[in-house]
């Protein structure tokens, strides 16, 4: 077993790029609190074409270099990862290093929230060609709510354009209506759509442009920050396991300089405390 710090640490957030600053940013709106830690493995993103081989070996070790940096608990704010690599590294992976140490993902409590949104039964799925792929999120879904149809489509463009900072621009539209139109051929009773993919909302004005108007658009931020609020709450040895500072570091396996100026897009605000990272 490996050792690490056992003392109390920040919180890790993870992705395979950008998207997961989203997810932070909705979990520090709402735990304020705490410390944090986000790992960007931008050198060797994007992971929605890569096989579950390789996005579970990359997943694997960013979650040992949280571990190594004193988090307990992390949260892999990326859908292909968590749709991946997750369940791996939870049944397989945390015994071995630490069987008291949590890693949790966004597509669980994506899928508790949908039960409660949808009407109609129908569900249609944004993600990468990576999660689609997976199934992850019917199979979730289907868990918990047998009686709804869920129905995926894959957006291959839309990460590159969000992360070229496209996203408002004219040239994103085609793509937008492009894989809105795919969904809802293959389902016209869809009334509740999932952005899949941590990048996707900032593509929201023109997605929510593009859509008939009952149909609602369920971004996961809020849910996935909401599910861990509660979860601290009904553990509480984790939740002392986590230091309170208000603080936030942030690590790339990419140089500094290009990790700042893309994560403004995200955060909508300067980052100055941001370290390259080698992951092996």
């Amino acid at each position: 077993m490996v050792e690490f710090l056992q003392s109390p640490g920040p919180i890790g957030v993870f992705d395979s790029g950008y998207g997961g600053l989203t997810i932070l940013d909705s979990i520090r709106n709402v735990l304020p609190q705490y410390d944090y830690v986000y790992l960007g493995d931008n050198a060797r993103a994007p992971y929605g074409s890569r096989s579950f081989e390789i996005v579970y070996e990359f997943t694997r070790q960013a979650v040992i270099n949280l571990f190594e940096k004193g988090c307990h608990l992390v949260i892999i704010g990326c859908n292909t990862a968590s749709a991946k690599a997750l369940r791996s590294i939870q049944m397989n992976d945390l015994p071995g290093l630490d069987p008291k140490r949590r890693v949790l993902g966004v597509i669980r409590p994506t899928a508790e929230a949908i039960g409660n949104i949808t009407k109609s039964g129908h569900v249609g799925i944004f993600g990468t060609d990576g999660t689609i792929i997976s199934g992850s999120y019917p199979m979730e879904i289907k868990k918990l709510f047998p009686h709804i149809t869920v129905v995926g489509q894959a957006c291959p463009m839309w990460v590159p354009l969000v992360e070229n900072n496209e996203s408002n621009n004219d040239g994103a539209d085609f793509f937008v209506r492009k894989y809105i139109d795919n969904l809802l051929a293959k389902d016209p009773l869809i009334d509740t759509i999932i952005l899949g993919c941590t990048h996707y909302p900032l593509l929201y004005p023109k997605i929510r442009a593009y859509l008939p108007d009952h149909i609602q658009i369920v971004s996961q931020g809020s849910l996935v920050s909401n599910s861990l609020k509660d979860y601290l709450y009904r553990h509480p040895d984790m939740e002392e396991s986590c230091t309170r500072g208000g603080t936030c570091e942030f690590y790339t396996t990419e140089s500094e300089d290009k990790f700042r100026g893309s994560a403004t897009v995200f955060l909508n605000q300067s980052i100055e405390n941001v370290h390259r990272v080698v992951l092996d």
